[in-house]
């Protein structure tokens, strides 16, 4: 695809339609209410939640694009300057509400952004997403694959999410008489609260702008910005800090709980420093670092284990993930096989680009070491028979000189070969970054 069409969670200028995967900060960057640069594409849960993100935004220039439904947008070439026709599609991307991931189809081949997503193997929306994946892709190959790569490490392991969110019970109930606080963001982690609220038959308190928000989705009658009514909280994660919480438990005893994928540094974090999500892990022994007196541990369903840490005396940690960890990605690139694949993440320390882990598992890798292979078989063939002796029972200097220039030769055709072959497979997937931010 070339440049100047699509953006996909960017708002500089210079493309003729926007898409836009989810409302979390870190993909909304650059854009404002007065931002009118072209057409926004998004689902329709995002769209319901625009205007508390972005008041007086222009919401004329929103497109709502249904969830397994195919769209299409006429746009123009800038290179040749011809009408063009681009074919999409939103696929749930099980990360938080109205998160999508986008299937785009035309002249230039087949791509997907998955922007963030969480592929659980056990999780019956992956397999409704699955479905519609493979129904979508119908005879077509997957040319290139952009991944949600945040997690792309072999050290990140952690369990579904339904594991984890029993954990996090499992902390509460064993401190019936404490104050809980949990750490979340302006948007995701509902179904974890709705969890906890069902099971122990209580509401939950949010601050006013998340009770907004949880009244759009629907839940009306679960959260309360009353603390008189529940000792559960949830705060935003900015102020999840270890001086707020000693400050609560000069009134009342009251521990902290931040679920996350992030095993979280194990020290004490003082005055304003926060455990938020821009914070960098600390590993210790390829393993989540807890404390072995304090934690507690529950079987996973792919393998390991579910270890809750309790790294300060009000803290736990709990790896409760909206994004997929290592095991899911991989999972996710066998089943997709892309002929060629890009994190979309760039600024985290903790993850790694795809192509080092997957590399072997896209199309164009796997076609061009078949191409070696074969090549190198025909390469001792000619050598055998190059290196022939003389009837005088010796090689000749001509016959050396030969097998030299055969090599080098050939050498030469391995190159030219493999270098058409990328091409050949590249052909209609040319996608040109432009903006490197």
């Amino acid at each position: 695809m070339e440049s100047g069409m699509v953006s996909v969670d960017r708002w500089c200028a210079g493309s003729q339609v926007y898409f836009l995967t989810h409302l979390h900060a870190d993909h909304i960057r650059g854009l404002t209410p007065k931002w009118t640069r072209g057409p926004l594409y998004c689902s329709r849960i995002t769209a319901k939640l625009f205007p508390i993100k972005f008041p007086g935004f222009d919401l004329s220039l929103i497109r709502i694009v249904e969830i397994g439904h195919w769209h299409s947008v006429s746009l123009l070439s800038p290179s040749s300057g011809s009408s063009t026709i681009l074919y999409f599609m939103a696929i749930d991307a099980h990360h938080c509400p109205g998160a999508v991931m986008y299937l785009f189809r035309g002249e230039f081949g087949c791509t997907l952004y998955t922007g963030d997503f969480r592929w659980e193997s056990t999780s019956e929306r992956a397999q409704t997403g699955r479905t519609m994946l493979l129904k979508a892709m119908q005879d077509v190959k997957l040319d290139m694959l952009y991944l949600d790569n945040t997690y792309c490490n072999p050290t990140y392991c952690f369990p579904s999410r339904e594991v984890a969110a029993r954990q996090v019970l499992s902390i509460i109930t064993s401190h019936p008489n404490h104050d809980i606080v949990i750490a979340v963001d302006t948007l995701g982690k509902e179904n974890l609260l709705l969890y906890i609220s069902r099971v122990l038959k209580t509401k939950i308190w949010v601050w006013p702008e998340r009770l907004q928000i949880m009244h759009l989705l629907g839940f009306h009658d679960i959260f309360t910005t009353k603390t008189s009514v529940t000792r559960i909280r949830a705060v935003p994660r900015y102020s999840f800090n270890i001086e707020t919480l000693e400050g609560l438990n000069t009134m009342c005893p009251t521990i902290g709980i931040m679920p996350s994928g992030l095993p979280w540094a194990s020290k004490s974090f003082r005055g304003k420093e926060k455990l938020s999500s821009e914070s960098p892990p600390l590993l210790l022994d390829n393993r989540w670092h807890t404390d072995i007196a304090t934690s507690s541990t529950s079987s996973k369903p792919n393998g390991g284990s579910l270890s809750s840490g309790r790294y300060d005396h009000y803290i736990y940690t709990i790896p409760y993930s909206d994004h997929s960890c290592f095991s899911e990605l991989q999972k996710f690139v066998e089943f997709l096989k892309p002929t060629n694949i890009k994190g979309i993440v760039s600024s985290s320390a903790s993850n790694v680009d795809p192509l080092y882990h997957f590399g072997s598992l896209c199309r164009i890798q796997q076609a061009s070491e078949l191409l070696c292979q074969r090549l190198k078989s025909k390469r001792y063939e000619k050598v055998g028979v190059i290196g022939m002796k003389s009837p005088f029972g010796c090689t000749s200097t001509m016959q050396l000189g030969r097998k030299r220039r055969k090599r080098q030769n050939f050498s030469a055709s391995i190159h030219v070969s493999r270098v058409r072959l990328l091409r050949r497979e590249r052909q209609g997937v040319k996608i040109v970054d432009t903006d490197p931010d």
